[in-house]
């Protein structure tokens, strides 16, 4: 619980915050300025002082450091005393819980610095433990070099005070390393402090450009979370040090931690520039939504294609390409790297719509295994009458031809594009055309209502499209599908830029009273016009992210919107905007 902390923007773990200050400053930031220290009760005793709303007085704390037994920790537990003012604790990762504050600064923070597993496991351990609308504070760590990746983790505050003695011993501090004045034969910074001439510039110089350096770089941060593009930055950033690779990689391992921060749709673009994405909550969520949720309504044969450089795949030259020969007589589902394989009812669903990767003609092992163990399967769980693949030799049909061994499916896979040939050349598609002589036409019908369904699934569940839409008319054209029930009543509109579902008050009312999984925000007696902040939340199922449609009920509305915060944020937080309400009726 808080009072002077509010996250507003959030991009996975990173949060844009807000501390409500007599001048508020807005996080990921440097705080030290704003600390004032009670002091430490393994000195002496200490009595609560007389804080105010100027400052971020730290309670009167016992530090526990790395490693100290857990019989230790419980002994000299101290409990911050309640205050009505800015107030922050002191806590071990080992040994955090709530304490009231709204801040909460990491003592053991100094023995998880340089060891990635133990920095990731400190932060994750500390952020379960403290409530989720209280900023996390880490002292005498930061540096350009690492607080992108702190920040992505989950840190919210910081001080300059490492930057400081760095810059007192004559390290010049960047954002890829440290540098001793005496080896810098110019300065490559144009920061204030770096416009003094080579030959007089100081250790005191040094220490303001640390300084300098440390909150350019932040400001660089908060950019890229309001960009939703931080994990894009910190890729290249980590590589600047071992550890902080390893840092990375380790907090991709905390599935759960993640995924639960990380919204289901964006609006920024997915910039997939090291194998590093395979790894990423979007990449892996999308391949387990499909290989779970997704069920092939079509009766046709399966056609295995190529991705394109054009997003969604369908507006591209090559698909159109593609189109003109199977002529609705093929279920089309692209392959990629990566994303894995994208059925083409949910080719505008993100990140199928919003990637971008490097192209060099050649695949990674990495990147054909994984988009192998993601198309087995898919194959596992959708039966198709024939399977025709047509991919070029170079990586596509390498992973096509492992996973038909691993499934023994052999003679029954049809190959349309000759060695060393091209899926668009006049051969290959005159193939693709002939392997499916036989297969009848799905309609324009058929395809826009199994369109809507298979959203439906991939957005709230596996069967959510049959339950909702078991009857149903469509109108509009794709991707606008409007959706209407058989007495003409719209329900919902397919909404192109996320390839999600938009539902009216009526659908949202259909949708709550069905067996559907139900992502549901049950509100205090008042009717929500515009939002629905945190105070106002009595309960939300703990599966709702940040994006998906939220039905809003409570004794005196019922309505539909979009969540802004993760299920169990919105159920915990006393500040904030919980979801954005679009349709709301009084009862």
């Amino acid at each position: 619980m808080t009072e002077y902390f509010e996250v507003h923007e959030r991009d996975g773990a990173a949060r844009i915050g807000e501390l409500r200050l007599a001048e508020s400053r807005t996080t990921p930031a440097l705080v030290g300025d704003l600390l004032t220290d009670a002091g430490s009760l393994w000195a002496a005793d200490r009595e609560v002082p007389d804080g105010d709303d100027s400052q971020v007085t730290v309670l009167p704390h016992r530090a526990f450091p790395g490693g100290t037994a857990p019989e230790v920790q419980e002994s000299f537990a101290v409990d911050s005393p309640d205050v009505d003012y800015p107030s922050a604790a002191v806590v071990s990762s080992e040994s955090a819980d709530a304490q009231g504050t709204d801040v909460y600064i990491l003592s053991n923070v100094q023995s998880a610095m340089g060891h990635g597993a133990a920095l990731v496991e400190a932060v994750v351990d500390t952020r379960e433990a403290i409530p989720v609308d209280t900023a996390l504070c880490f002292s005498g760590v930061a540096t350009p070099r690492n607080v992108a990746l702190l920040a992505y983790a989950g840190v919210d505050c910081f001080d300059a005070a490492k930057a400081v003695v760095k810059g007192t011993q004559g390290k010049y501090l960047t954002t890829e390393g440290e540098y001793y004045l005496e080896d810098l034969e110019e300065l490559p910074c144009a920061c204030p402090a770096c416009r003094t001439p080579r030959d007089d510039f100081t250790r005191e110089d040094c220490v303001d450009h640390n300084r300098n350096a440390l909150a350019a770089e932040l400001a660089i941060v908060r950019r890229r979370i309001r960009d939703g593009r931080l994990r894009d930055y910190i890729e290249g950033q980590a590589r600047h040090e071992q550890w902080l690779t390893a840092a990375m990689r380790e907090l991709d391992s905390q599935w759960r931690y993640l995924e639960e921060r990380t919204p289901i749709l964006r609006e920024a673009d997915l910039d997939a520039a090291t194998e590093d994405t395979l790894r990423r909550v979007e990449i892996q969520r999308f391949a387990d939504r499909v290989t779970t949720r997704y069920r092939n309504r079509f009766q046709n044969p399966l056609v295995l294609v190529p991705c394109s450089a054009r997003k969604p795949y369908s507006e591209s030259q090559s698909h159109g390409q593609f189109h003109d020969a199977i002529q609705w007589r093929g279920h089309l589902v692209s392959m990629t790297s990566p994303i894995g394989v994208v059925p083409q009812e949910l080719e505008t669903t993100y990140p199928a719509q919003h990637y971008d990767t490097v192209v060099t003609g050649r695949w990674s092992e990495d990147e054909k295994d994984f988009v192998a163990r993601v198309l087995r399967r898919y194959l596992e769980r959708n039966a198709y009458p024939e399977i025709v693949a047509h991919v070029p030799d170079e990586g596509y049909r390498e992973i096509v031809e492992r996973v038909a061994a691993d499934l023994d499916l052999g003679d029954e896979i049809t190959y349309t594009v000759p060695e060393g040939g091209h899926p668009t050349d006049d051969e290959s598609l005159a193939t693709l055309s002939s392997a499916l002589s036989g297969a009848r036409t799905y309609s324009k019908r058929e395809r826009e209502h199994n369109t809507v369904r298979a959203i439906a699934d991939y957005v709230l569940g596996d069967g959510a499209g049959d339950v909702l839409f078991e009857e149903m008319q469509t109108t509009s054209r794709y991707p606008k599908i409007q959706v209407r029930d058989s007495e003409d009543t719209q329900l919902a509109t397919m909404v192109p830029q996320y390839g999600t579902l938009s539902f009216t008050l009526e659908g949202a009312r259909r949708w709550a009273e069905s067996d559907a999984p139900t992502k549901r925000v049950e509100i205090d007696g008042f009717v929500p016009h515009g939002s629905v902040l945190a105070p106002g939340v009595v309960d939300a199922d703990a599966d709702i992210r940040v994006g998906d449609e939220v039905v809003v009920e409570g004794p005196k509305a019922f309505g539909i919107g979009r969540a802004e915060m993760f299920g169990r944020e919105m159920a915990e937080s006393t500040r904030g905007i919980a979801c954005e309400i679009r349709h709301v009726e009084e009862k």
